[in-house]
């Protein structure tokens, strides 16, 4: 698998519309800060086609390990962020061989 990353997204939109970097980066900045505002206050956000992100509170634990030193801590209730996908994007994922996914792991 290969990895996408912010400027990657930002090359490929610019090469689509051709709209300058700086403006493209900047939007695409203001919709990342408008999920992560909207989950932050416990906001679902749901896009359609694609997927659905929102927050869900894992429950704390008296015993947990850190995997590192085998030390052993306690962990106090939290927040995490959760995504799925919405149906037309599983369907998408579903199609993927996996040999291809295996093959691609191997060139990384």
């Amino acid at each position: 698998m290969t990895k996408v990353t912010k400027t990657d997204i930002v090359d490929t939109l610019y090469e689509k519309t051709g709209l300058e970097r700086k403006d493209i980066r900047s939007f695409v900045d203001l919709f990342l800060d408008e999920i992560k505002n909207a989950l932050i206050s416990y906001s679902t956000i749901e896009l359609r086609n694609f997927g659905t992100f929102e927050i869900r509170v894992r429950k704390g634990r008296k015993k947990a390990r850190n995997p590192r030193t085998g030390e052993e801590l306690s962990v106090s209730p939290h927040g995490i962020v959760a995504f799925r996908s919405g149906k037309d994007l599983r369907q998408q994922v579903w199609k993927i061989k996996t040999s291809n996914v295996k093959n691609n792991e191997q060139g990384n």
